[in-house]
């Protein structure tokens, strides 16, 4: 698949590529972290947070080898992966992500993933603010509706 620009109009991914996107808790995670932001987000702030969730441990306590775990990858690997499909946006030359347009079509199977993530976890809450707005309340509300 070809890297998009912003001159270029969104691509419908297929199921391969989204499984292939989601299939990495990594990404995951960055996705989750970008999700709701509007503005760019340096790829450091980014690589702290995930580190924290992976480790289960607030950002600012994150070890220096496993923050630059995340980095590295995400640079390498998994932020540019994101980038081709349309999802971010990495600028390189100030080291920012935000979301592209071809993340709403990932947005629904990442509300259904992150239910499996720990409800003991930082992750889940910082996806649940108290105001019940978060992509976990969402879900719950969806869940409710189809429910009844």
């Amino acid at each position: 698949m070809e890297p998009l620009t912003s001159s270029q109009e969104p691509t419908e991914l297929d199921a391969d590529t989204i499984l292939e996107l989601l299939a990495n808790r990594r990404r995951r995670y960055l996705l989750y972290a970008l999700r709701g932001q509007d503005d760019p987000i340096e790829l450091s702030t980014l690589a702290e947070t995930v580190a924290g969730w992976e480790h289960d441990v607030p950002p600012d306590e994150v070890a220096k080898n496993e923050y630059k775990s995340v980095y590295v990858s995400s640079v390498q690997c998994h932020v540019p992966k994101l980038d081709d499909a349309g999802v971010v946006e990495h600028n390189e030359d100030n080291h920012t992500v935000v979301l592209a347009d071809n993340f709403e079509q990932l947005e629904p199977y990442l509300r259904v993933v992150v239910e499996d993530e720990p409800e003991n976890s930082t992750l889940y809450a910082a996806l649940e603010p108290g105001s019940g707005d978060g992509l976990l309340g969402q879900i719950r509300e969806n869940v409710a509706r189809l429910k009844h």
